[in-house]
C-alpha cells in the first residue's frame, strides 16, 4: 500500500495524552497521534483503522481532561502541530507517539508536522510494523525513537522478513526498540527467525517480548512457553524483557 494524502493533510483517529502502555518508554506520558491505513493485517489487530471511515477526529479537549471534541477531517500538518503544542503546554510530555494503523503510510505528513512544531518539541516516537524501509528514509531526520514489531508469518498473510531486514539496516541507527506479540501460535522456527534478523543488526538493542492480548480467537501464550522464548532470545541478546499491554491493565485508551 502506498501513501496515502488527502488533499490539505490527512484523516486521523484520535489525538489524546496518555500513557505509553508498551516497550521500553512504559509509563512514560506522551501524546499520541492515531492514523487510518496499514499495509498488513495482523491476526490480532484490535484497531480499527480503516482509510476514510473517520470524517471526524477525536481530539482531546486538555491533557488530563479525557474529555473530547470532533475536529473534521483531513486535518492539516499546521493544525495537527497546533493541537500537539496546545497539549504539551498543559504537562510535560516525553514524546509525540505516531501510531496506527500503520504511520509510515504518512511519512511526508509526519514529517511536515515535525517542521511546524520547531525545536522546542518532545521527542518523536515512530510505532511501526518496519516493512516500509523507504517511508522510513523520507523521514528518517524527524523521528528520534523507533519501536519496531516484527512480524511472524503466522500472523500474516505472508512473509515480510526482507522487507523487515532493510528496515533494521537504517533502523539500528535510532534509539530503537523491537517487539515481538508473543501468542499460544507462535512457532520456535519463526521466532528463531526474527532472534536472527534482530542479532544481525541490533543485538545491543532492547527487545521486548509482549504476550499477545488475546483477540480474533489468537490464544494467550502459556507462561512456560514465554519464559522459553526469553531464555533463547537472552542466549543471543543483551537485553530481552517481557512487558504486557499495561494500558489494558490500566484500562487506558
Amino acid at each position: 500500500m502506498e501513501e496515502k494524502r488527502n488533499k490539505g493533510g490527512e484523516n486521523l483517529i484520535e489525538v489524546f495524552s496518555s500513557i505509553q502502555g508498551e516497550g521500553k518508554y512504559v509509563g512514560c506520558r506522551q501524546l499520541f497521534v492515531r492514523f487510518e491505513g496499514c499495509n498488513l493485517r495482523c491476526t490480532y489487530c484490535d484497531t480499527e483503522h480503516t482509510i476514510n471511515a473517520h470524517p471526524m477526529c477525536r481530539v482531546e479537549t486538555g491533557a488530563n481532561t479525557e474529555q473530547y471534541r470532533d475536529v473534521k477531517n483531513p486535518i492539516s500538518p499546521e493544525s495537527l502541530a497546533n493541537i500537539l503544542q496546545t497539549l504539551d503546554k498543559e504537562t510535560r510530555h516525553q514524546a509525540i507517539s505516531f501510531t496506527g494503523g500503520e504511520p509510515l503510510l504518512h511519512a511526508s505528513f509526519i514529517k511536515e508536522v515535525v517542521s511546524h512544531l520547531g525545536d522546542r518539541r518532545p521527542k518523536i516516537f515512530l510505532e511501526t510494523n518496519g516493512t516500509m524501509p523507504g517511508a522510513l528514509k523520507e523521514c528518517m531526520d524527524s523521528i528520534d525513537i523507533i519501536s519496531m514489531d516484527i512480524k511472524f508469518p503466522s500472523i500474516l498473510e505472508k512473509p515480510v522478513w526482507e522487507r523487515q531486514e532493510k528496515f533494521l539496516a537504517h533502523a539500528c541507527q535510532k534509539d530503537l526498540y523491537t517487539k515481538m506479540v508473543v501468542s499460544e501460535e507462535t512457532t520456535e522456527e519463526e521466532f528463531r527467525k526474527g532472534l536472527a534478523l534482530i542479532s544481525r543488526y541490533a543485538p545491543g538493542k532492547l527487545l521486548c517480548l509482549q504476550p499477545v492480548t488475546p483477540f480474533h480467537g489468537v490464544r494467550a501464550i502459556s507462561t512456560a512457553r514465554l519464559l522459553a522464548f526469553q531464555s533463547l532470545a537472552a542466549s543471543l541478546l543483551k537485553d530481552v524483557r517481557v512487558i504486557p499491554q499495561t494500558h489494558r491493565m490500566l484500562q487506558l485508551a
